[in-house]
């Protein structure tokens, strides 16, 4: 057991920031905009949540203008992927053990 816990990846233990890799894994970009609808968030925190992952190398932000407003645009980096998979891994060897 010692090992499925120290393969979860400590930053993916946040339920935002887990449902946010785990929207992004669906599309290859979403808006801010979309992703707090979709999680249901404050703008304050989806923002700290995504500041976090985007720190850590999991996600990429594109920032552009549309119809003249300011669009921030979030998709899974590489290292996302690879983190996301190795998190979802242990997650289910420990869901396996408790059967």
């Amino acid at each position: 057991m010692k090992n499925e816990l120290g393969a979860l990846d400590r930053v993916l233990e946040h339920r935002v920031r887990l449902a946010v890799c785990v929207l992004l894994t669906r599309y290859e970009r979403l808006s801010f905009s979309r992703l707090k609808t979709l999680t249901d968030e404050t703008d304050g925190n989806l923002g700290a949540n995504l500041r976090k992952l985007e720190d850590e190398g999991l996600v990429a932000v594109t920032k552009e203008f549309v119809d003249r407003k300011p669009v921030s645009w979030y998709a899974l980096s590489p290292a996302g992927k690879k983190a996301l998979r190795a998190h979802l891994k242990a997650m289910e060897e420990l869901i396996a053990m408790a059967k």
